[in-house]
């Protein structure tokens, strides 16, 4: 992907930002305490997009800054979670002062990071003991119906990538890894705003992206697992990371 595309894609979710809040699933509330812990912290949630992730942490007790660059994105999170201070800003150039938090975390946004300018920064805000933490719901194709849909939305590059555990140098110690099951409750509605909140869909010209959706549709009519149901549930495997800042020097 050139820098172009990859730009525009990763500011893409802003015009979408109502559609990618209501049908986005959230996390395991377990993933959650595994990456930030049970005592209320300060928690940065890095591009934290409408706050599927910064809404659990509030609601665990943290004191959470989430640090967005998209301005619809912002300006839904603000709507859809009061309790967090919401902030312009990117991983490359986070806008708080250095040592300011206990953890860092990035739900589904890693891979948009420069990462050779972010890891740095991260590193710079988090306090010596700190732990970076990052978390995806992963594809699941387990079930038939789950197969049949993401090998049309498979169509593109992007559906087939998996992140995988992140690669990081000091300051950061070893990783550490976890998976939580993880299901999601959707109606027709539910899933074709699911699809169309994903980057490349969002991008697409007006008349691929109907006719991606009409083939969603027909699948839904047709395949034996949903033909007559009304919802549905779609399966992830959600994958944690976690690595604590060391001391320098």
């Amino acid at each position: 992907m050139d820098e172009t595309t990859w730009q525009t894609r990763r500011l893409s979710f802003g015009d979408v930002a109502d559609v990618y809040d209501r049908s986005r699933p959230d996390y395991p509330a377990a993933a959650v305490g595994w990456l930030a812990g049970d005592i209320p912290r300060r928690v940065l949630d890095l591009g934290a997009g409408t706050g599927k992730l910064t809404r659990m942490l509030v609601d665990a007790g943290h004191e959470v800054v989430a640090v967005e660059p998209s301005a619809g994105m912002r300006s839904a999170l603000r709507a859809g979670v009061p309790g967090a201070e919401v902030l312009d800003g990117a991983a490359e150039d986070i806008p708080l002062r250095g040592g300011s938090v206990d953890v860092v975390v990035a739900a589904q946004a890693y891979h948009w990071f420069d990462r050779v300018r972010a890891l740095p920064e991260i590193a710079r805000v988090l306090r010596p003991g700190g732990v970076l933490g990052l978390i995806w719901n992963q594809r699941d194709d387990g079930e038939p119906w789950v197969a049949a849909l993401w090998a049309l939305l498979g169509e593109h590059p992007s559906e087939r990538h998996r992140e995988g555990a992140p690669a990081l140098a000091p300051p950061f110690g070893p990783v550490e890894a976890a998976t939580f099951p993880h299901r999601q409750a959707l109606d027709l509605g539910g899933l074709l705003d699911l699809v169309r909140s994903r980057s490349y869909v969002a991008t697409l010209a007006d008349a691929e992206r109907t006719g991606l959706l009409e083939r969603i549709t027909e699948l839904t009519r047709t395949h034996p697992d949903l033909a007559g149901r009304r919802q549905f549930g779609l399966p992830y495997v959600t994958e944690a990371y976690r690595a604590v800042r060391l001391p320098s020097g």
